[in-house]
């Protein structure tokens, strides 16, 4: 079931979308700050993560374990980089679901040298074996590897040198108390704001040497869902646009066009936000109604309409979750350009002094 969630997330390829494929990355990591000081944004998580990265380089021993909350795109694998690059240290990437069994741990740890960044994405989907091995890890330095098994299984202890886990992800909530208590450091990343993302714009599109003026760069941003990745996904369609069917030059006009021609509107909603408002305020009323009922009125599989429109639908004050199940605001029946119901009669609560 993991997997059949996995790939239909990986599948959904609209510009908003939160995960990014091969090419994606490439292009994405092109982009990518080299150190704190060229993040945008993020000030308070930046400002408290140099702090302890000074104080470990100041002791000449590792830095504490770091966690990185947050949304996709945000950047926790770019500060994850950028730490090693600070400790001018050697990073070792990996991920949770990489990581299925305690013996592939094991081998992970037990090639990392002193003073190396261990980077877990997604780290809450890390199997419950490896968790428990990583505790010893992290607080002591050391595994237990076990040889054999039953009654003439033995426990060999097996010292690893000094090391810095990073651990990144979407879902803090899921992680055990005994591993999020282990990190040293917790950084949670939030949204960004529009001037922000008009920055970061503006910074990609000089590395991608595409000409643009102001408006234009804050018409991308505006479009953004308050995501540096979706930022720099938006500003490549806008510069293919430009070359191809103008002069080049990314203007407000020219990004409008654009947009509005790959399904991004003006609030940031794409394809997917509004077949989810439409379904709910067009063919159930506004709801309440079940997230699987949901799912199958716009073709997508539940976990799709649960992990990728709803968080920004919800955090944009278009739909609200409910005991019941899904339900519309006055804002998504006005996105849509839609008048607000009046509530029925027979849903109404008896008054006190109704008859």
């Amino acid at each position: 079931m993991e997997l059949l969630r996995q790939r239909s997330l990986e599948q959904r390829s609209a510009l908003t979308g939160g995960e990014a494929d091969a090419d994606e990355r490439a292009v994405e990591a092109a982009l990518r700050p080299r150190s704190l000081d060229e993040v945008i944004g993020q000030e308070r998580v930046r400002e408290q993560l140099s702090l302890v990265l000074q104080a470990a380089r100041s002791r000449g021993r590792a830095a504490d374990h770091v966690l990185l909350s947050g949304p996709p795109g945000l950047g926790k694998t770019t500060l994850a980089m950028i730490i090693a690059a600070e400790l001018s240290a050697p990073l070792r990437l990996t991920s949770g679901p990489a990581i299925t069994h305690a013996g592939d741990l094991a081998a992970i740890l037990s090639g990392l040298n002193e003073g190396d960044v261990l980077f877990v994405d997604e780290i809450h989907r890390m199997s419950r074996p490896a968790e428990e091995m990583l505790y010893l890890a992290m607080e002591d330095f050391r595994v237990d590897v076990v040889i054999g098994k039953g009654p003439g299984a033995t426990a060999i202890p097996l010292e690893i040198p000094p090391f810095t886990l990073v651990g990144a992800t979407t879902r803090a909530g899921l992680l055990p108390g005994p591993l999020r208590d282990r990190f040293g450091f917790t950084g949670h990343l939030e949204f960004y704001g529009a001037d922000e993302l008009d920055e970061i714009v503006r910074r990609s599109a000089g590395l991608l040497e595409v000409e643009t003026l102001p408006d234009g760069t804050a018409e991308i941003a505006s479009r953004s869902r308050g995501t540096p990745r979706i930022a720099n996904r938006l500003l490549r369609r806008v510069r293919d646009y430009a070359q191809v069917r103008a002069d080049g030059v990314v203007t407000r006009d020219i990004a409008r066009r654009a947009l509005d021609l790959f399904e991004v509107d003006e609030s940031g909603l794409d394809r997917l936000d509004r077949a989810v408002l439409d379904a709910l305020c067009s063919r159930f009323g506004g709801g309440p109604v079940g997230l699987s009922t949901l799912a199958v009125a716009v073709g997508e599989e539940r976990e799709t309409v649960e992990e990728v429109a709803e968080p920004f639908l919800v955090r944009n004050g278009m739909l609200a979750r409910t005991p019941r199940g899904r339900v519309a605001t006055a804002a998504a029946w006005a996105h849509l350009g839609l008048d607000v119901p009046a509530p029925a009669q027979s849903d109404r609560q008896p008054g006190l002094f109704d008859g």
